[in-house]
Protein backbone atom coordinates (compact mmCIF):
# COMPACT_ATOMS: atom_id res chain seq x y z
CA UNK A 1 0.00 0.00 0.00
CA UNK A 2 1.39 3.22 -0.76
CA UNK A 3 2.80 5.00 2.36
CA UNK A 4 1.82 8.51 1.67
CA UNK A 5 -2.02 7.51 1.13
CA UNK A 6 -2.44 4.78 4.34
CA UNK A 7 -4.70 7.16 6.59
CA UNK A 8 -6.79 8.61 3.62
CA UNK A 9 -9.70 7.47 5.82
CA UNK A 10 -8.75 10.56 8.35
CA UNK A 11 -8.43 12.94 5.98
CA UNK A 12 -10.40 15.95 5.34
CA UNK A 13 -11.33 18.62 2.83
CA UNK A 14 -8.68 21.92 3.11
CA UNK A 15 -12.00 23.88 3.09
CA UNK A 16 -14.91 22.58 4.37
CA UNK A 17 -13.37 19.60 6.79
CA UNK A 18 -15.90 16.81 5.14
CA UNK A 19 -14.15 13.45 5.55
CA UNK A 20 -12.87 11.36 3.05
CA UNK A 21 -12.00 14.06 0.12
CA UNK A 22 -12.05 11.99 -3.24
CA UNK A 23 -10.19 15.19 -5.15
CA UNK A 24 -6.79 16.22 -4.72
CA UNK A 25 -4.82 19.21 -6.21
CA UNK A 26 -1.80 18.63 -7.26
CA UNK A 27 -0.02 22.17 -7.94
CA UNK A 28 -1.63 23.39 -3.97
CA UNK A 29 -0.91 19.74 -2.58
CA UNK A 30 -4.16 20.12 -0.85
CA UNK A 31 -7.57 17.27 -0.66
CA UNK A 32 -10.96 18.59 -1.73
CA UNK A 33 -14.47 17.06 -2.11
CA UNK A 34 -16.62 17.87 -5.13
CA UNK A 35 -18.15 20.70 -3.67
CA UNK A 36 -15.61 22.88 -3.09
CA UNK A 37 -13.61 21.91 -6.20
CA UNK A 38 -15.37 25.04 -7.91
CA UNK A 39 -14.43 27.21 -5.06
CA UNK A 40 -11.15 26.00 -5.26
CA UNK A 41 -10.29 26.84 -8.80
CA UNK A 42 -12.26 30.42 -8.93
CA UNK A 43 -9.25 31.61 -6.81
CA UNK A 44 -7.19 33.30 -10.06
CA UNK A 45 -4.11 33.96 -8.33
CA UNK A 46 -2.36 30.92 -9.07
CA UNK A 47 -2.36 28.19 -11.30
CA UNK A 48 -4.42 24.46 -10.24
CA UNK A 49 -4.38 20.97 -11.52
CA UNK A 50 -7.36 18.85 -9.68
CA UNK A 51 -7.34 15.67 -10.47
CA UNK A 52 -8.88 12.34 -8.54
CA UNK A 53 -7.02 11.78 -5.35
CA UNK A 54 -6.00 8.25 -7.30
CA UNK A 55 -4.40 9.96 -9.83
CA UNK A 56 -2.36 12.76 -8.38
CA UNK A 57 1.60 12.61 -9.06
CA UNK A 58 3.34 10.75 -6.41
CA UNK A 59 6.19 12.99 -5.86
CA UNK A 60 9.60 11.76 -4.32
CA UNK A 61 10.09 12.01 -0.81
CA UNK A 62 13.15 14.64 0.07
CA UNK A 63 16.65 12.48 0.29
CA UNK A 64 17.28 15.50 3.81
CA UNK A 65 14.25 16.34 4.99
CA UNK A 66 12.22 13.04 4.96
CA UNK A 67 8.95 14.37 6.14
CA UNK A 68 8.85 16.44 2.91
CA UNK A 69 7.85 15.86 -0.82
CA UNK A 70 10.26 17.65 -3.51
CA UNK A 71 7.85 19.68 -5.53
CA UNK A 72 10.97 21.46 -7.10
CA UNK A 73 13.81 20.52 -9.15
CA UNK A 74 17.21 21.92 -9.04
CA UNK A 75 19.15 22.38 -12.66
CA UNK A 76 22.23 22.40 -10.84
CA UNK A 77 22.13 19.26 -8.86
CA UNK A 78 20.28 17.60 -11.01
CA UNK A 79 18.49 16.19 -8.20
CA UNK A 80 14.39 16.82 -6.94
CA UNK A 81 14.16 19.18 -3.63
CA UNK A 82 11.85 20.39 -1.34
CA UNK A 83 10.64 23.77 0.14
CA UNK A 84 13.21 23.38 3.30
CA UNK A 85 15.99 22.85 0.84
CA UNK A 86 14.85 26.22 -1.33
CA UNK A 87 15.48 27.99 1.64
CA UNK A 88 18.33 26.08 2.85
CA UNK A 89 22.18 28.03 1.48
CA UNK A 90 22.67 25.19 -0.29
CA UNK A 91 20.92 25.51 -3.24
CA UNK A 92 20.98 29.36 -3.16
CA UNK A 93 21.26 30.93 -6.44
CA UNK A 94 20.50 28.13 -8.64
CA UNK A 95 17.99 27.44 -11.24
CA UNK A 96 14.71 25.26 -10.39
CA UNK A 97 11.64 24.01 -11.67
CA UNK A 98 8.86 22.31 -10.84
CA UNK A 99 9.20 18.73 -10.60
CA UNK A 100 5.98 18.00 -13.16
CA UNK A 101 7.52 20.24 -15.71
CA UNK A 102 10.34 17.74 -15.46
CA UNK A 103 8.43 14.48 -15.25
CA UNK A 104 6.67 16.10 -18.74
CA UNK A 105 10.14 16.02 -20.10
CA UNK A 106 10.82 12.23 -18.99
CA UNK A 107 7.78 11.39 -20.58
CA UNK A 108 8.39 13.20 -23.77
CA UNK A 109 11.52 11.03 -24.24
CA UNK A 110 10.23 7.67 -22.84
CA UNK A 111 7.34 8.37 -25.73
CA UNK A 112 10.06 9.10 -28.20
CA UNK A 113 11.98 6.17 -27.51
CA UNK A 114 8.97 3.97 -27.32
CA UNK A 115 8.07 5.23 -30.70
CA UNK A 116 11.18 4.25 -32.13
CA UNK A 117 11.74 0.78 -30.64
CA UNK A 118 7.98 -0.21 -32.10
CA UNK A 119 8.23 1.63 -35.35
CA UNK A 120 12.07 1.38 -36.52
CA UNK A 121 14.17 -1.22 -34.24
CA UNK A 122 11.69 -3.79 -33.40
CA UNK A 123 10.56 -4.10 -37.34
CA UNK A 124 13.92 -4.40 -38.73
CA UNK A 125 14.91 -6.82 -36.01
CA UNK A 126 11.89 -8.88 -37.01
CA UNK A 127 12.75 -8.96 -40.77
CA UNK A 128 16.13 -9.89 -40.32
CA UNK A 129 15.49 -12.92 -38.05
CA UNK A 130 12.67 -13.64 -40.54
CA UNK A 131 15.35 -13.97 -43.41
CA UNK A 132 17.24 -16.58 -41.87
CA UNK A 133 15.30 -19.58 -42.44
CA UNK A 134 14.96 -18.82 -45.89
CA UNK A 135 18.77 -18.51 -46.00
CA UNK A 136 18.84 -21.51 -44.54
CA UNK A 137 16.66 -23.22 -47.05
CA UNK A 138 18.90 -21.65 -50.20
CA UNK A 139 21.48 -22.42 -48.24
CA UNK A 140 20.86 -26.24 -48.57
CA UNK A 141 19.42 -25.95 -52.12
CA UNK A 142 23.18 -24.28 -52.82
CA UNK A 143 24.99 -27.26 -51.11
CA UNK A 144 22.92 -30.04 -53.13
CA UNK A 145 23.43 -28.73 -56.44
CA UNK A 146 27.21 -28.17 -55.67
CA UNK A 147 27.22 -31.66 -54.59
CA UNK A 148 25.57 -32.97 -57.79
CA UNK A 149 27.51 -30.50 -60.00
CA UNK A 150 30.66 -32.42 -58.35
CA UNK A 151 29.80 -36.33 -58.48
CA UNK A 152 28.44 -35.58 -62.68
CA UNK A 153 31.91 -34.26 -63.38
CA UNK A 154 33.70 -36.51 -60.88
CA UNK A 155 32.35 -39.54 -63.50
CA UNK A 156 34.61 -38.17 -65.98
CA UNK A 157 38.05 -37.87 -64.31
CA UNK A 158 40.71 -40.41 -64.19
CA UNK A 159 41.32 -42.66 -60.89
CA UNK A 160 43.91 -40.56 -60.46
CA UNK A 161 41.25 -37.76 -58.96
CA UNK A 162 39.04 -39.63 -57.12
CA UNK A 163 40.79 -38.91 -53.95
CA UNK A 164 40.36 -35.32 -54.91
CA UNK A 165 36.44 -35.41 -55.89
CA UNK A 166 35.70 -36.95 -52.27
CA UNK A 167 37.69 -33.53 -50.88
CA UNK A 168 35.88 -31.49 -52.82
CA UNK A 169 32.47 -32.89 -51.20
CA UNK A 170 33.65 -32.96 -47.76
CA UNK A 171 34.49 -29.46 -48.33
CA UNK A 172 31.31 -28.52 -49.47
CA UNK A 173 29.37 -29.77 -46.21
CA UNK A 174 31.96 -28.48 -44.09
CA UNK A 175 31.15 -24.90 -45.99
CA UNK A 176 27.25 -25.94 -45.41
CA UNK A 177 28.27 -27.15 -41.50
CA UNK A 178 29.41 -23.84 -40.60
CA UNK A 179 27.09 -21.98 -42.71
CA UNK A 180 24.36 -23.35 -40.46
CA UNK A 181 26.57 -22.48 -37.19
CA UNK A 182 26.65 -19.04 -37.92
CA UNK A 183 23.00 -18.80 -38.90
CA UNK A 184 21.87 -20.46 -35.84
CA UNK A 185 23.99 -18.20 -33.79
CA UNK A 186 22.63 -15.28 -35.39
CA UNK A 187 19.19 -16.74 -35.11
CA UNK A 188 19.81 -17.19 -31.05
CA UNK A 189 20.99 -13.52 -31.46
CA UNK A 190 17.93 -12.03 -33.13
CA UNK A 191 15.98 -13.99 -30.59
CA UNK A 192 17.58 -12.76 -27.49
CA UNK A 193 17.38 -9.23 -28.73
CA UNK A 194 14.42 -9.20 -29.62
CA UNK A 195 13.07 -10.08 -26.19
CA UNK A 196 14.72 -7.74 -24.74
CA UNK A 197 13.38 -4.68 -27.00
CA UNK A 198 9.83 -6.37 -26.14
CA UNK A 199 10.49 -6.17 -22.32
CA UNK A 200 11.73 -2.62 -22.93
CA UNK A 201 8.74 -1.73 -24.81
CA UNK A 202 6.43 -3.63 -21.68
CA UNK A 203 8.93 -1.53 -19.20
CA UNK A 204 8.11 1.78 -20.99
CA UNK A 205 4.64 1.65 -21.22
CA UNK A 206 4.22 0.60 -17.82
CA UNK A 207 6.30 3.82 -17.04
CA UNK A 208 3.88 6.01 -19.38
CA UNK A 209 1.45 5.12 -17.08
CA UNK A 210 3.17 5.34 -14.01
CA UNK A 211 2.73 8.11 -11.85
CA UNK A 212 5.79 7.18 -9.56
CA UNK A 213 8.36 9.76 -10.63
CA UNK A 214 11.41 7.48 -8.59
CA UNK A 215 10.79 5.23 -11.26
CA UNK A 216 10.39 7.31 -14.61
CA UNK A 217 14.12 9.16 -12.82
CA UNK A 218 15.50 5.35 -12.77
CA UNK A 219 14.69 5.03 -16.42
CA UNK A 220 17.86 4.69 -18.64
CA UNK A 221 17.44 4.27 -22.26
CA UNK A 222 18.81 1.05 -23.81
CA UNK A 223 18.15 2.29 -27.81
CA UNK A 224 21.40 3.29 -28.55
CA UNK A 225 22.48 -0.26 -27.92
CA UNK A 226 19.80 -1.66 -30.18
CA UNK A 227 20.38 0.47 -32.65
CA UNK A 228 23.56 -0.98 -33.68
CA UNK A 229 22.15 -3.64 -35.53
CA UNK A 230 24.63 -7.21 -36.25
CA UNK A 231 25.89 -7.64 -39.12
CA UNK A 232 23.71 -9.44 -42.08
CA UNK A 233 25.30 -12.84 -42.84
CA UNK A 234 25.11 -13.75 -46.35
CA UNK A 235 25.99 -16.81 -47.71
CA UNK A 236 27.87 -16.69 -51.36
CA UNK A 237 26.51 -18.19 -54.24
CA UNK A 238 29.00 -21.00 -55.71
CA UNK A 239 29.95 -20.39 -58.91
CA UNK A 240 29.61 -24.47 -60.55
CA UNK A 241 31.89 -23.10 -63.37
CA UNK A 242 34.91 -22.43 -60.83
CA UNK A 243 34.26 -25.75 -59.44
CA UNK A 244 34.02 -27.28 -63.30
CA UNK A 245 37.70 -25.80 -64.40
CA UNK A 246 39.27 -27.00 -60.63
CA UNK A 247 38.28 -30.24 -61.13
CA UNK A 248 39.39 -30.21 -64.64
CA UNK A 249 43.06 -29.60 -63.72
CA UNK A 250 43.39 -31.18 -60.92
CA UNK A 251 46.60 -34.29 -60.84
CA UNK A 252 47.49 -36.36 -57.62
CA UNK A 253 50.38 -34.19 -57.26
CA UNK A 254 48.74 -30.95 -57.20
CA UNK A 255 45.39 -30.50 -55.87
CA UNK A 256 43.97 -26.80 -55.77
CA UNK A 257 41.12 -25.34 -53.53
CA UNK A 258 39.47 -22.58 -54.63
CA UNK A 259 38.97 -19.95 -51.79
CA UNK A 260 34.67 -20.40 -51.34
CA UNK A 261 32.69 -20.12 -48.67
CA UNK A 262 30.96 -17.36 -46.68
CA UNK A 263 31.20 -14.42 -45.14
CA UNK A 264 29.60 -11.53 -43.03
CA UNK A 265 28.95 -8.01 -44.51
CA UNK A 266 32.28 -7.00 -42.88
CA UNK A 267 36.07 -7.06 -44.05
CA UNK A 268 38.46 -9.70 -42.96
CA UNK A 269 35.93 -12.30 -42.74
CA UNK A 270 36.84 -16.15 -43.08
CA UNK A 271 36.14 -16.89 -46.80
CA UNK A 272 38.50 -20.35 -46.85
CA UNK A 273 38.08 -23.97 -46.59
CA UNK A 274 39.95 -25.44 -43.28
CA UNK A 275 43.37 -26.60 -43.15
CA UNK A 276 44.30 -24.57 -46.50
CA UNK A 277 48.05 -25.85 -47.42
CA UNK A 278 50.86 -22.86 -47.92
CA UNK A 279 51.89 -22.89 -51.83
CA UNK A 280 55.90 -23.68 -52.17
CA UNK A 281 56.85 -20.48 -52.58
CA UNK A 282 54.67 -17.24 -51.75
CA UNK A 283 53.94 -14.98 -54.94
CA UNK A 284 54.00 -11.13 -55.29
CA UNK A 285 50.47 -10.64 -57.34
CA UNK A 286 50.44 -6.97 -56.97
CA UNK A 287 53.11 -4.31 -56.55
CA UNK A 288 52.06 -0.66 -55.49
CA UNK A 289 54.27 2.24 -55.80
CA UNK A 290 52.61 4.49 -53.33
CA UNK A 291 53.40 8.50 -52.75
CA UNK A 292 55.06 7.96 -49.55
CA UNK A 293 58.15 6.40 -51.48
CA UNK A 294 59.36 10.47 -51.23
CA UNK A 295 59.24 10.49 -47.88
CA UNK A 296 60.76 7.20 -46.81
CA UNK A 297 58.31 6.63 -44.04
CA UNK A 298 55.08 4.37 -45.01
CA UNK A 299 53.46 3.61 -41.35
CA UNK A 300 50.69 1.55 -41.62
CA UNK A 301 47.91 -0.05 -43.79
CA UNK A 302 44.35 -1.49 -43.44
CA UNK A 303 42.02 -3.38 -46.05
CA UNK A 304 39.12 -1.16 -47.02
CA UNK A 305 38.14 -4.08 -49.69
CA UNK A 306 40.13 -6.78 -51.55
CA UNK A 307 40.68 -3.66 -54.10
CA UNK A 308 41.39 -0.64 -52.09
CA UNK A 309 43.43 -0.15 -49.27
CA UNK A 310 43.97 2.45 -46.70
CA UNK A 311 47.32 3.78 -46.24
CA UNK A 312 48.95 6.56 -43.34
CA UNK A 313 52.55 7.41 -43.16
CA UNK A 314 55.33 10.74 -42.34
CA UNK A 315 52.37 13.29 -43.39
CA UNK A 316 49.34 14.35 -42.25
CA UNK A 317 47.02 12.48 -45.19
CA UNK A 318 45.67 9.59 -45.04
CA UNK A 319 45.57 7.82 -48.65
CA UNK A 320 42.77 5.56 -50.53
CA UNK A 321 44.56 3.12 -52.99
CA UNK A 322 43.39 0.70 -55.69
CA UNK A 323 45.38 -2.30 -56.61
CA UNK A 324 46.42 -0.43 -59.74
CA UNK A 325 47.90 2.29 -58.05
CA UNK A 326 45.55 5.02 -57.81
CA UNK A 327 45.09 7.18 -55.50
CA UNK A 328 41.18 7.19 -54.31
CA UNK A 329 40.66 9.67 -52.24
CA UNK A 330 42.83 11.37 -49.43
CA UNK A 331 41.86 12.46 -46.14
CA UNK A 332 43.74 15.39 -43.75
CA UNK A 333 43.35 14.39 -39.85
CA UNK A 334 41.31 16.83 -37.61
CA UNK A 335 44.31 18.42 -36.02
CA UNK A 336 47.00 18.45 -39.04
CA UNK A 337 49.30 16.30 -37.45
CA UNK A 338 50.36 12.89 -38.49
CA UNK A 339 48.27 9.62 -37.39
CA UNK A 340 49.78 6.68 -35.50
CA UNK A 341 47.81 4.10 -37.02
CA UNK A 342 44.81 3.17 -39.14
CA UNK A 343 42.55 0.73 -39.09
CA UNK A 344 38.77 -0.11 -41.17
CA UNK A 345 35.82 -0.84 -39.06
CA UNK A 346 33.09 -3.82 -39.86
CA UNK A 347 31.23 -0.98 -41.61
CA UNK A 348 33.98 0.08 -43.74
CA UNK A 349 34.77 3.47 -42.14
CA UNK A 350 38.61 4.70 -41.66
CA UNK A 351 39.46 5.32 -37.67
CA UNK A 352 42.60 6.61 -36.90
CA UNK A 353 44.53 7.50 -33.49
CA UNK A 354 46.52 10.68 -32.73
CA UNK A 355 48.86 10.96 -30.05
CA UNK A 356 49.38 14.85 -30.88
CA UNK A 357 45.66 15.50 -29.22
CA UNK A 358 45.61 11.85 -27.17
CA UNK A 359 42.40 10.98 -29.88
CA UNK A 360 40.71 8.00 -31.41
CA UNK A 361 39.08 9.60 -34.45
CA UNK A 362 36.54 7.82 -37.26
CA UNK A 363 36.11 9.24 -40.15
CA UNK A 364 32.00 9.47 -41.30
CA UNK A 365 31.12 10.68 -44.66
CA UNK A 366 34.22 12.85 -44.96
CA UNK A 367 33.47 14.40 -41.96
CA UNK A 368 35.82 13.22 -38.51
CA UNK A 369 34.13 12.82 -35.25
CA UNK A 370 36.25 11.95 -32.24
CA UNK A 371 35.54 9.02 -30.14
CA UNK A 372 37.97 8.58 -27.47
CA UNK A 373 39.96 11.08 -25.49
CA UNK A 374 42.63 9.93 -23.84
CA UNK A 375 43.56 11.85 -19.68
CA UNK A 376 47.34 11.28 -19.13
CA UNK A 377 47.67 8.31 -21.84
CA UNK A 378 48.73 8.80 -25.32
CA UNK A 379 47.11 6.37 -27.84
CA UNK A 380 49.39 4.42 -29.95
CA UNK A 381 48.46 1.60 -32.49
CA UNK A 382 44.87 -0.32 -32.22
CA UNK A 383 42.53 -2.59 -34.30
CA UNK A 384 38.93 -2.79 -35.11
CA UNK A 385 37.32 -6.51 -33.28
CA UNK A 386 34.99 -8.74 -34.81
CA UNK A 387 32.91 -7.55 -32.02
CA UNK A 388 32.96 -4.07 -33.83
CA UNK A 389 34.77 -2.79 -30.29
CA UNK A 390 38.36 -0.66 -30.66
CA UNK A 391 41.24 -2.22 -29.02
CA UNK A 392 43.95 0.16 -28.59
CA UNK A 393 47.42 0.47 -27.64
CA UNK A 394 48.47 3.52 -25.12
CA UNK A 395 51.68 4.33 -22.91
CA UNK A 396 51.80 7.11 -20.62
CA UNK A 397 52.92 10.67 -21.44
CA UNK A 398 56.59 9.91 -19.28
CA UNK A 399 56.96 6.49 -20.78
CA UNK A 400 56.77 4.32 -17.50
CA UNK A 401 53.19 2.52 -17.81
CA UNK A 402 51.87 0.32 -21.57
CA UNK A 403 48.27 -1.25 -21.53
CA UNK A 404 45.62 -1.91 -24.04
CA UNK A 405 42.09 -1.05 -23.69
CA UNK A 406 38.87 -2.25 -25.35
CA UNK A 407 36.41 0.50 -26.10
CA UNK A 408 32.61 -0.17 -27.57
CA UNK A 409 32.07 3.16 -28.86
CA UNK A 410 33.45 5.47 -26.24
CA UNK A 411 32.99 3.29 -23.33
CA UNK A 412 36.08 1.39 -21.13
CA UNK A 413 35.15 -2.20 -21.28
CA UNK A 414 38.63 -3.75 -20.29
CA UNK A 415 41.83 -3.24 -19.32
CA UNK A 416 44.91 -5.58 -20.35
CA UNK A 417 47.97 -4.43 -18.62
CA UNK A 418 49.99 -7.22 -16.35
CA UNK A 419 50.24 -11.02 -16.03
CA UNK A 420 48.85 -13.38 -13.09
CA UNK A 421 51.92 -12.67 -11.29
CA UNK A 422 51.06 -8.64 -11.33
CA UNK A 423 54.27 -8.17 -14.26
CA UNK A 424 53.99 -5.79 -17.00
CA UNK A 425 52.99 -7.61 -20.42
CA UNK A 426 54.37 -4.61 -22.50
CA UNK A 427 57.27 -2.62 -22.50
CA UNK A 428 56.66 1.27 -22.33
CA UNK A 429 59.56 2.68 -24.04
CA UNK A 430 58.01 3.38 -27.61
CA UNK A 431 55.07 3.99 -29.34
CA UNK A 432 54.84 1.01 -32.02
CA UNK A 433 52.54 -1.76 -30.47
CA UNK A 434 50.99 -3.00 -33.20
CA UNK A 435 47.62 -5.23 -32.14
CA UNK A 436 45.16 -7.05 -33.74
CA UNK A 437 42.66 -9.74 -32.43
CA UNK A 438 42.63 -13.34 -33.85
CA UNK A 439 40.03 -15.56 -35.17
CA UNK A 440 40.06 -17.47 -32.01
CA UNK A 441 39.79 -14.01 -30.32
CA UNK A 442 42.90 -14.08 -28.69
CA UNK A 443 44.75 -10.30 -28.27
CA UNK A 444 48.17 -10.47 -30.22
CA UNK A 445 50.36 -7.25 -29.95
CA UNK A 446 54.03 -6.68 -31.66
CA UNK A 447 56.54 -5.31 -29.85
CA UNK A 448 59.11 -4.10 -30.89
CA UNK A 449 61.23 -2.11 -27.86
CA UNK A 450 64.74 -3.23 -28.16
CA UNK A 451 64.74 -5.05 -24.73
CA UNK A 452 61.95 -7.12 -24.93
CA UNK A 453 61.23 -7.96 -28.68
CA UNK A 454 57.92 -9.96 -28.83
CA UNK A 455 54.94 -11.04 -30.26
CA UNK A 456 52.69 -11.08 -26.94
CA UNK A 457 49.29 -13.04 -26.63
CA UNK A 458 46.76 -12.66 -24.49
CA UNK A 459 42.62 -14.52 -24.59
CA UNK A 460 39.89 -12.61 -25.16
CA UNK A 461 39.68 -12.58 -21.17
CA UNK A 462 43.19 -10.72 -21.22
CA UNK A 463 45.01 -13.85 -19.63
CA UNK A 464 48.25 -14.47 -21.28
CA UNK A 465 49.30 -17.17 -23.27
CA UNK A 466 52.26 -17.70 -25.00
CA UNK A 467 55.74 -15.03 -25.73
CA UNK A 468 56.65 -15.43 -29.35
CA UNK A 469 60.36 -14.05 -29.20
CA UNK A 470 62.25 -15.51 -32.54
CA UNK A 471 62.18 -18.82 -34.72
CA UNK A 472 64.07 -21.23 -33.95
CA UNK A 473 66.33 -20.59 -36.39
CA UNK A 474 69.08 -18.20 -36.21
CA UNK A 475 68.32 -15.15 -37.96
CA UNK A 476 70.98 -12.69 -39.45
CA UNK A 477 69.75 -9.92 -37.53
CA UNK A 478 67.67 -9.64 -33.69
CA UNK A 479 64.09 -10.20 -34.45
CA UNK A 480 62.24 -7.07 -34.58
CA UNK A 481 58.33 -7.28 -34.96
CA UNK A 482 56.49 -4.21 -36.37
CA UNK A 483 53.00 -5.09 -37.70
CA UNK A 484 50.69 -8.08 -37.09
CA UNK A 485 47.54 -9.93 -38.62
CA UNK A 486 45.76 -12.68 -38.57
CA UNK A 487 44.58 -15.01 -41.69
CA UNK A 488 41.07 -17.38 -41.68
CA UNK A 489 43.11 -20.34 -40.08
CA UNK A 490 44.29 -17.83 -36.64
CA UNK A 491 47.65 -17.79 -37.95
CA UNK A 492 49.38 -14.84 -36.88
CA UNK A 493 51.77 -13.49 -39.37
CA UNK A 494 54.24 -10.08 -38.37
CA UNK A 495 56.26 -8.02 -40.06
CA UNK A 496 60.37 -8.79 -39.10
CA UNK A 497 61.79 -5.41 -40.48
CA UNK A 498 65.00 -6.25 -39.54
CA UNK A 499 65.74 -9.19 -41.57
CA UNK A 500 62.99 -8.38 -44.48
CA UNK A 501 60.71 -10.53 -44.09
CA UNK A 502 57.42 -12.23 -42.37
CA UNK A 503 56.82 -15.26 -39.84
CA UNK A 504 54.05 -17.23 -39.80
CA UNK A 505 52.81 -18.74 -36.64
CA UNK A 506 50.27 -20.97 -35.07
CA UNK A 507 47.49 -19.52 -33.22
CA UNK A 508 49.58 -21.20 -29.88
CA UNK A 509 52.43 -19.37 -30.89
CA UNK A 510 54.82 -22.22 -32.95
CA UNK A 511 56.99 -21.05 -35.81
CA UNK A 512 55.47 -22.40 -38.97
CA UNK A 513 57.72 -20.47 -41.56
CA UNK A 514 58.86 -17.21 -43.26
CA UNK A 515 57.88 -14.97 -46.17
CA UNK A 516 61.53 -13.89 -47.20
CA UNK A 517 61.14 -14.24 -51.20
CA UNK A 518 59.05 -11.19 -52.24
CA UNK A 519 61.91 -8.84 -52.54
CA UNK A 520 60.97 -7.32 -49.60
CA UNK A 521 62.57 -3.97 -47.77
CA UNK A 522 61.76 -3.63 -44.11
CA UNK A 523 58.66 -4.23 -44.01
CA UNK A 524 56.53 -2.13 -41.33
CA UNK A 525 52.57 -3.07 -41.56
CA UNK A 526 50.14 -5.89 -42.31
CA UNK A 527 46.54 -6.44 -43.71
CA UNK A 528 44.90 -9.12 -44.75
CA UNK A 529 41.90 -8.96 -47.53
CA UNK A 530 39.21 -11.05 -47.42
CA UNK A 531 41.04 -14.21 -49.37
CA UNK A 532 43.86 -13.99 -46.97
CA UNK A 533 46.14 -12.36 -49.37
CA UNK A 534 48.44 -10.54 -47.54
CA UNK A 535 49.56 -6.59 -48.03
CA UNK A 536 52.68 -5.55 -47.10
CA UNK A 537 53.57 -1.62 -46.34
CA UNK A 538 57.36 -1.46 -46.54
CA UNK A 539 58.04 1.73 -45.07
CA UNK A 540 61.45 3.63 -46.75
CA UNK A 541 60.53 2.03 -50.03
CA UNK A 542 57.06 3.20 -49.92
CA UNK A 543 56.08 0.47 -51.57
CA UNK A 544 52.85 -1.88 -51.10
CA UNK A 545 53.07 -5.63 -51.67
CA UNK A 546 49.97 -7.92 -52.06
CA UNK A 547 51.51 -11.62 -51.38
CA UNK A 548 49.64 -15.16 -52.26
CA UNK A 549 51.06 -17.33 -49.57
CA UNK A 550 48.23 -20.28 -49.51
CA UNK A 551 47.19 -22.79 -52.38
Amino acid sequence: MDRRSWAQDVLRCRLCGTPGPPMYCDICHIHLCKACVGEHLSDESKDHKVVPFKKRVLNPICLKHSTQLCDLHCKQCNIPICVECVSSDEHLGHKMVGILKIVEKKKEALQRDLQELENTIYPKYREMASNIPVQRADLSKNSLKLTTAIEKHGEYLHREIDTAIEKFKSNAKEMDSGCLVVLDKQENEFKRRISEIEQSIADLNELLNSNDVSLVFAYNSRNAEFRKLPPRFTPQIINREQIYQQIGSLSASSIKTEEQGYALDSPGADSSFPNRPFIDVPRIITDITTEYGETKDLGSVSCLSDDEVWTCGGDNMMKLYNLHGKLVKSIQTKSGKIPEDIAVTQSGELVYTDPNDRTVNIVKNTQIQTVIRLQGWRPCNFCSTSSGDLLVSMITAEKKQAKIVRYSGSTEKQTIQYDDKGQPLYSFSNHTKYICENKNLDICVADSYTHSRAVVVVDQAGKFRFKYTGPPLITKNPFEPVGITTDSQSRILTADCNNDCIHILNQDGQFLRYIDNCHLHCPHDLCMDTRDNLFVAERYTGKLKKIQYYV
